[in-house]
């Protein structure tokens, strides 16, 4: 009898800590696409015409690394490593959404699957036209920005592993 309440309490023990992992997630997942928003309110206040792609790209990458890196270290959670999975599927599903798109003058014109993708996510060597040549801001910097974050919470969990 006392084997079965014991189980009970095991399997409670387990879905709380399951839902405390979701959460933690969700939060560090809500954090780092934060910081990225905020990132990009204040480029659009500066409003800088000479900002390259790829500057955004970084920046969109090393804020939330450092944000991810400070909040780990003052506060452990494996969770926060994690994050950079929901930036890959989140690419993974709006360039799976850029492939299927069709083509036509003016909207990257009868180009192959590659050229799709680059030339709308990264804009190499130029934009595609497709999705309104927003898909560095659909789909890259926000990927970027879930990716930084985990990346910076790598770092300050090993930093605490190391002592």
């Amino acid at each position: 009898m006392q084997s079965l309440l014991l189980r009970d309490e095991d399997e409670d023990s387990g879905s709380s800590r399951l839902l405390r992992q979701a959460v933690s997630f969700l939060v560090h997942a809500a954090i780092a696409l934060g910081v990225w928003l905020a990132l990009m309110l204040v480029g659009y206040a500066v409003n800088p015409s000479s900002f390259s792609q790829l500057l955004i790209l970084l920046l969109s990458l090393g804020v939330p690394l450092i944000v991810g890196f400070i909040i780990t270290r003052i506060r452990q959670d494996d969770m926060a490593t994690a994050v950079w999975l929901l930036g890959l599927i989140w690419l993974m599903i709006v360039a799976l959404w850029i492939v299927d798109m069709p083509t036509r003058p003016n909207e990257c014109f009868q180009c192959g699957v590659s050229q799709k993708l680059t030339r709308t996510l990264f804009s190499l060597p130029s934009p595609s036209g497709l999705i309104d040549d927003d898909g560095p801001f659909i789909g890259t910097w926000p990927a970027a920005a879930l990716i930084g974050y985990s990346i910076g919470a790598a770092f300050a969990m090993r930093r605490k592993e190391d002592r």
